[in-house]
């Protein structure tokens, strides 16, 4: 496995344990400042900024525990995507009922100069887990 895969997964990894910790500036700073988020039946989520306000709203309420089964990596140049089969458990902090959902993502990553990677686009195609 090259360096900029295990790089990549390091970076899926990173946003799962993030997301879990509830610790939003760490997932902001996987992220590209333009990042785009494409899910069905919604209009497109642009920013940062506009991907960290509904994070932060969300976990005032909620834990979120996702995983992730990567299911290919490819990498060119300072470009990289990788399709992963995604669940994500939304858990009321108040109780209640839980919701589940489940399906592919495909993430568009870009190389930065310094070597890291940064998710610039995002296409999410969850459905209610049954």
């Amino acid at each position: 496995m090259s360096a900029d895969e295990q790089a990549v997964r390091n970076l899926v990894a990173s946003w799962h344990r993030a997301t879990a910790a509830g610790d939003v500036d760490a997932v902001l700073a996987l992220m590209a400042d333009d990042v785009i988020f494409l899910v069905a039946g919604q209009p497109p989520m642009r920013g940062r900024s506009t991907f960290e306000r509904g994070l932060r709203k969300l976990l005032s309420e909620h834990h979120i525990h996702s995983t992730g089964e990567i299911q290919e990596i490819v990498i060119s140049g300072d470009l990289a995507y990788c399709w992963t089969m995604l669940t994500v458990r939304v858990i009321p902090l108040a109780g209640g009922t839980e919701t589940s959902r489940r399906g592919n993502a495909l993430s568009i990553l870009r190389k930065q100069a310094n070597g890291s990677w940064l998710l610039v686009r995002d296409a999410n195609l969850l459905s209610a887990a049954e």
